[in-house]
């Protein structure tokens, strides 16, 4: 079974990029063929939101969920599921600068991933946006799609070896803390900062933190990197057995093709575990 809370981290995109023979499809319509195709093998789709998760008696799982009573509304019904394995697919949220007009151009002409939406933007007026090093690391990287590329620090200085090497590459760097983004139908025209100065640009990529979208890895007791992504082991398991990851919660390669192909990694490892414990033949 699934249990869907239909948020997806790119809900506010206008197309994921980067899957092969997918290349440009709407993020609501991959997630309504997929759901579409599960379906066919008997697989139960819920839409809802899990709220708890603990590993009980004999290693296996007590999930607590909020069920949608209904696709077309009408409340949530609470639901206790056990289950042997579990796969959590909870993903990232990220830190959206709390800027007026950002939203308004999210996903059109601001973005926080270059490789997925660099190409779109590949020539134009970029602006890298984040504080201090975050901003000239990522206009550095920036680069590979245009040579028009300004890091707006926000007010906060970068490192002199950062700056030194935006310098070679023709990044020019403003460190003006930004007050606002303006442009009209969706699409940035100008950043504008404090002292009333403006930027003409045509996009923005911004760099300024992700969070768990959820706490269950956390209530779960999942191990934890460095960087805030979950620990993974062999065929994305977690370091709790029976509990593995897919996607972007691990920190690693955030694609959505690598978070699908993960998740069939991580089902042939679940599958060969119920297998083994079962005593059933390989297919």
């Amino acid at each position: 079974m699934v249990i869907d809370s239909g948020k997806p981290r790119n809900a506010r995109s206008l197309r994921a990029n980067g899957f092969l023979t997918r290349d440009g499809t709407p993020p609501e319509e991959l997630r309504r063929k997929g759901r579409a195709e599960v379906e066919k093998y008997g697989v139960r789709l819920f839409d809802g939101e899990v709220t708890d998760a603990r590993q009980v008696a004999g290693g296996t799982f007590a999930v607590t969920a909020k069920i949608a009573a209904g696709r077309a509304g009408g409340g949530a019904e609470s639901s206790v599921f056990n289950t042997r394995k579990l796969l959590l697919a909870t993903g990232l949220i990220d830190c959206v600068p709390a800027i007026e007009g950002f939203d308004t151009f999210y996903g059109v002409s601001v973005h926080h991933c270059p490789y997925c939406d660099g190409w779109e933007h590949r020539g134009q007026r970029l602006v890298a946006y984040g504080k201090g090093d975050k901003a000239v690391g990522l206009a550095i990287s920036l680069r590979t799609w245009s040579e028009r590329v300004v890091a707006c620090t926000d007010g906060e200085p970068a490192r002199d070896e950062l700056r030194e090497q935006a310098a070679r590459v023709g990044v020019t760097i403003c460190e003006e803390p930004v007050r606002c983004l303006e442009g009209d139908s969706g699409r940035l025209t100008r950043v504008v900062f404090g002292d009333g100065t403006a930027l003409a640009c045509d996009a923005v990529f911004f760099n300024t933190g992700q969070l768990q979208r959820s706490g269950l890895p956390q209530i779960l007791g999942c191990a934890f990197k460095e960087d805030g992504g979950v620990r993974t082991t062999d065929r994305q398991c977690t370091e709790i057995p029976g509990l593995y990851l897919a996607g972007d919660a691990d920190k690693d390669v955030q694609f959505v093709v690598v978070a699908a192909a993960e998740g069939a990694v991580a089902a042939v490892a679940i599958n060969r575990e119920l297998q083994d414990e079962c005593c059933l033949p390989e297919p």
